[in-house]
């Protein structure tokens, strides 16, 4: 089956979520990699919970939520100008350094993205990012309200692309999203930038496990949940050639 349609996941995908490391390290010096951590944690978990809970927020609540949980459990004071910048940070956010590239390469297919940012927030990051050049559609879960990985947000690539599920490629480096993605019945590329090894290594190196190797271990290592991606990659650079090997 020809790919027609290659769609992305956002945060962590084509936009580098640790980027955020810069301003809570500012904000809070020495606090920056925890901060980091917690909040990526708390954001993943509300989104779930609140999905669950079939009470829904936009993901620029749930991500102030998460942050003012963090700085709470984290016994961190703050004011709102502080809180502020911190939050700002997520309509700019570093994009991969071959994201830009990678797309332009595939032009020839329909590219989107799918994701859980409200459409503000992603109307804001790929306008700052410049991938609003090379993008046919952004989608946000917004339109269904309910978050990644239920099977109504992934039916939005269908609705607003009209391409079937076979021919879409999606491509995500969130474990839990690639198997919400399968389970659906996409075809999945799961780019794994962090390699087992890599984290044995960092354990042994270190009597205390660093905070970013802890959030690396528990959201960056394929999840056992019986579905498997189609291809595995180490970056978004390596897409163009997967893709033109997709003709039929």
């Amino acid at each position: 089956m020809t790919i027609k349609a290659v769609v992305f996941d956002a945060y962590g995908t084509l936009y580098d979520v640790q980027s955020v490391a810069d301003v809570t390290e500012d904000a809070f010096p020495g606090y920056g990699e925890i901060i980091t951590q917690v909040w990526r944690i708390k954001q993943l978990e509300y989104t779930w919970l609140r999905s669950l809970m079939r009470h829904y927020r936009d993901f620029f609540e749930v991500t102030r939520d998460s942050l003012a949980y963090t700085l709470s459990s984290l016994g961190l004071q703050y004011d709102d100008d502080t809180f502020a910048r911190i939050i700002d940070k997520y309509l700019h956010l570093d994009l991969y350094p071959d994201a830009l590239a990678a797309l332009s390469a595939m032009k020839d297919r329909k590219l989107a993205i799918l994701s859980n940012g409200s459409p503000d927030m992603l109307s804001a990051l790929v306008r700052n990012s410049g991938l609003d050049s090379v993008l046919d559609a952004v989608i946000s879960v917004d339109a269904k309200k309910i978050f990644k990985p239920a099977p109504e947000a992934y039916a939005l690539i269908e609705e607003k692309l009209q391409v079937r599920p076979a021919e879409v490629l999606f491509i995500s480096s969130n474990p839990w999203d690639v198997c919400g993605a399968k389970a659906f019945g996409l075809n999945v590329a799961w780019i794994e930038r962090v390699m087992p090894e890599a984290m044995a290594l960092a354990c042994l190196e270190s009597e205390t496990l660093p905070p970013l190797t802890m959030f690396k271990i528990l959201r960056t290592q394929m999840d056992e949940l019986g579905a498997l991606p189609d291809h595995r990659i180490h970056a978004l650079a390596e897409l163009p050639a997967l893709v033109s090997a997709q003709r039929s």
